[in-house]
């Protein structure tokens, strides 16, 4: 009966889903049960260390402060861990949400102190943390200090001196490239294609040897590929 429960519950969740993501009924099963076996501190509850790992592993986001702050865009009731709804409809927005999907997301993850802008001290820390270390004459907060303006320059689109979502989303229509400008927040298609690949591989169960199998088949195409083009050469 439990099982035949667990199915219900399971066919109801991915119903509702449907409805609220751009996902196919096969992606959201394969995110449900992954989902679950990622869950291995408390049943249901994903824990911020665990989502830290699938942010780090598979969608390249490295960033101490801005893998926090994915977590937080994530938790929309700010409960500290995340439920299943809110890691599917996430991940959902990672691999085909609409620009808008994208530009709330980085925005939310940008706005430090919640209060629904980005201020120069919040861009100051993000450049700052994301920026590579490189030896220099200059200080190296100065040079921060410089990019914190050019970037409030493109984005304070009413000149207030602090960026709000419209401003936001405005920078971004303008030029896509500003939608990341404070840190990568987001999955590139590579990333997105090896997730989605490691997904339908695994039956969406969770394995720390996922990543490195998909790794190992790739490298394997290749060497097929280049045999097959070595082949064709000589033939020529």
């Amino acid at each position: 009966m439990a099982s035949k429960h667990g199915r219900q519950a399971k066919e109801q969740a991915i119903t509702n889903l449907l409805k609220c993501t751009r996902l196919s009924r096969e992606e959201i099963s394969l995110l449900i049960d992954r989902f679950s076996d990622l869950c291995q501190k408390e049943e249901g509850k994903l824990h911020r260390l665990e989502f830290r790992d699938e942010l780090n592993r598979f969608f390249n986001i490295t960033d101490d402060i801005l893998m926090d702050r994915v977590f937080r865009a994530f938790d929309k009731k700010s409960s500290g861990t995340l439920k299943m709804e809110d890691y599917v409809q996430g991940i959902g927005k990672f691999l085909n949400g609409t620009t808008e999907d994208h530009v709330q997301l980085c925005f939310d993850a940008y706005d430090l102190n919640n209060d629904n802008y980005i201020s120069r001290e919040e861009m100051f820390q993000l450049l700052k943390s994301c920026l590579v270390k490189a030896p220099t004459e200059e200080d190296p907060d100065e040079l921060v200090k410089e990019l914190v303006e050019i970037v409030m320059k493109k984005m304070d689109k009413d000149h207030d001196g602090r960026v709000s979502l419209p401003d936001f989303r405005a920078a971004v229509e303008e030029e896509k490239l500003m939608l990341e400008a404070l840190g990568k927040c987001l999955p590139d298609e590579k990333c997105k294609l090896t997730f989605q690949e490691m997904l339908r591989l695994s039956g969406g169960r969770y394995s720390s040897a996922n990543s490195v199998s998909i790794s190992q088949q790739r490298d394997k195409e290749a060497r097929r590929n280049q045999r097959g083009q070595h082949q064709k050469a000589m033939v020529i």
